[in-house]
């Protein structure tokens, strides 16, 4: 299928959402390649190597060094055209999906997106993506090539292979309009511990919390276990946590290997940002909460009490 994935770096790492698009696109073909763009980043190709990637083609100019989606549409597009690829994915982020929606317009190429699966299906590509508030999943697929695909962020689990990956360097090309944007600053929001995207704990709070300062004991158990603070769409609209921290469907989609909601009724909206978790606990005093029905593990009970007798029990096994 001549598959080409675009891999998102930050400083010295590339993103997790990437890697993981990349390990099923190599799952699906072998020959499959990578693309990084940037400035100083040829030492990323390794990584790129031990997640499936056959090939990994570096576009590394000072050019390219801040994070703008127009001259990487001009970098892909150029390499899609001379290399052929057929497939070309992106693991959505904001930056993924301004580059998909470019190289698309630019390749008179269609673009399916928010995919959560791809299948090989007698030799030819389909993207599974969820309609009707997620609950039918469509098979969607393309009528030309190159065929362009932007993955729902946590859809698939980055693993490494072990392989290496030969390395090759693409010319740098760009148009004049594309530098005409220019970053003037970037700045990072200060944390600590894992984001919400990348922790393999997830303790989320929602409106059963009863209040902002609940989200205090959530945060002693997420420090506990060694993860990281979420919350629902209606804990944020009422200004009890920060918005980075939203999960759900105008959130971030995780996928933690353990996800603990408290005070979180499980609408559509947020099932849709979470139900991907390798294992789910749910701590509400509603046993008809409807977070319960795809629970793994569901407790019936005052989260004011469950939860700090949780973090002790842990603290104790943990010595």
């Amino acid at each position: 299928m001549s598959t080409l994935v675009f891999l998102e770096h930050h400083g010295s790492a590339l993103q997790k959402g990437g890697l993981g698009v990349l390990t099923k696109a190599a799952a699906l073909d072998a020959d499959t390649s990578a693309v990084i763009v940037g400035s100083g980043v040829r030492e990323l190709a390794a990584q790129a190597g031990r997640y499936g990637a056959k090939r990994v083609f570096i576009a590394d100019d000072p050019r390219l060094g801040a994070p703008m989606p127009q001259p990487r549409v001009d970098v892909i597009s150029s390499l899609v055209r001379d290399q052929g690829f057929g497939t070309v994915l992106f693991a959505s982020s904001v930056l993924a999906s301004d580059v998909a929606g470019g190289v698309a317009a630019r390749l008179d190429a269609g673009l399916n997106w928010d995919l959560n699966d791809l299948e090989d299906q007698g030799g030819t590509l389909i993207g599974k993506r969820s309609a009707l508030g997620d609950s039918v999943c469509a098979d969607v697929g393309w009528t030309s090539e190159p065929r362009l695909g932007l993955v729902r962020a946590g859809s698939f689990e980055a693993a490494e292979t072990g392989g290496e990956a030969s390395v090759e360097d693409v010319p740098v090309s760009l148009e004049d309009f594309s530098s005409l944007a220019v970053l003037v600053e970037q700045t990072h929001e200060e944390s600590t511990g894992p984001s919400i995207e990348d922790a393999d704990i997830l303790v989320t709070g929602g409106r059963g919390l009863g209040s902002p300062e609940a989200f205090s004991i959530l945060e002693e158990l997420a420090a506990a276990l060694g993860g990281a603070v979420a919350a629902t769409r209606a804990a944020v609209d009422s200004g009890w946590y920060p918005y980075p921290t939203q999960v759900g469907q105008t959130g971030k989609v995780v996928s933690p290997k353990l996800y603990i909601g408290a005070g979180v009724s499980g609408a559509i909206q947020h099932k849709v940002g979470m139900q991907t978790s390798q294992v789910i606990v749910s701590i509400n005093k509603d046993a008809n909460a409807p977070i319960f029905e795809f629970s793994d593990l569901g407790v019936v009970g005052d989260l004011q009490t469950i939860v700090p007798q949780l973090t002790a029990l842990v603290k104790e096994r943990r010595g």
